[in-house]
């Protein structure tokens, strides 16, 4: 395939995962009658349409089908090339992202500042998501994951800290609602996951131990249900190194060891020797041994 071709591909590919020219234009950077020249183009030189035309915009025909499959392969492949050549190099300089769950940030985000200040050529990208990055396709450096053990291939995955959680409430809470017998859980409110299922261990013991009608604020994320101890919604699990730097925030009951989480450092076997990551790694791993 030619270069010229392969822009018409990639073009194409746009087109049809966002549904319209000008949104294809935008993405790429380029005028919108150049998209609409390389549509014509490469319809024509595969003798085919691969979109039909309306007022919305552009919805792929059965052969525009087959050709995003093909780009969309051809695209991530590009994308992990592109995401191990950045990685590479022996200066600790670039961009460098690192991904974790939102709940991590107010630990993790003084660090990053911390080793950007030391390192003051490298871009930090943080990103905070649920959703598990594609460490493979260049989508993340380092990420820092929590709970059973990653088991991707071509990971290297090494343990970084335990993380452990203890039942907390507002000094606010305790004033009204008293202290928190165990067993006497019928006097208080609760605050739970929205996933019933959830495989946080904190939570678990949560939905075998406590009434359900006593659980009485849910939260789909973690971060969310922090907030909402924070505000005096009711008693809920926060990390113990957060408990313990907030003065407004009571410790219901000691922690327990089946409330801990292990977290994982990961990054992909490719970028995993190059200096940057490397170096933050370590750094990282440093600063948890004071945690």
């Amino acid at each position: 395939m030619s270069l010229d071709a392969w822009d018409e591909v990639r073009t194409a590919y746009h087109v049809a995962r966002l549904g319209t020219v000008s949104g294809a234009a935008e993405v790429l950077g380029v005028h919108h009658a150049t998209v609409i020249r390389h549509i014509d183009a490469l319809e024509g030189r595969l003798g085919t349409k691969l979109f039909q035309r309306h007022a919305r915009g552009y919805t792929p025909t059965e052969a525009g089908d087959d050709l995003l499959l093909v780009a969309q392969a051809t695209d991530d492949q590009f994308s992990q090339l592109a995401g191990r050549i950045k990685g590479l190099g022996s200066d600790v300089t670039g961009e460098l992202i690192i991904t974790s769950l939102p709940i991590m940030s107010p630990r993790l985000t003084p660090i990053l500042v911390a080793f950007q200040e030391a390192h003051p050529e490298v871009r930090i990208r943080f990103v905070t998501d649920e959703r598990v990055l594609r460490l493979e396709y260049g989508e993340a450096h380092v990420a820092i994951r929590a709970g059973n053990q990653p088991q991707e291939p071509d990971n290297v995955v090494q343990s970084f800290f335990t993380q452990h959680f203890t039942l907390c409430a507002t000094q606010n809470y305790v004033q009204q609602q008293g202290s928190l017998v165990e067993g006497q859980w019928s006097k208080h409110r609760f605050i739970g996951s929205e996933d019933r299922m959830s495989r946080a261990p904190f939570f678990q013991w949560l939905e075998r131990t406590i009434p359900q009608e006593r659980i009485v604020f849910r939260a789909s994320q973690l971060r969310a249900a922090e907030d909402a101890v924070l505000h005096g919604a009711g008693i809920g699990f926060l990390p113990c190194y957060e408990a313990d730097i907030r003065p407004e925030i009571v410790q219901m009951i000691e922690p327990r060891p089946e409330w801990s989480v292990q977290v994982w450092l990961v990054t992909h076997v490719d970028l995993h020797r190059t200096a940057k990551v490397q170096t933050l790694v370590k750094y990282l791993k440093e600063q948890a041994r004071e945690w």
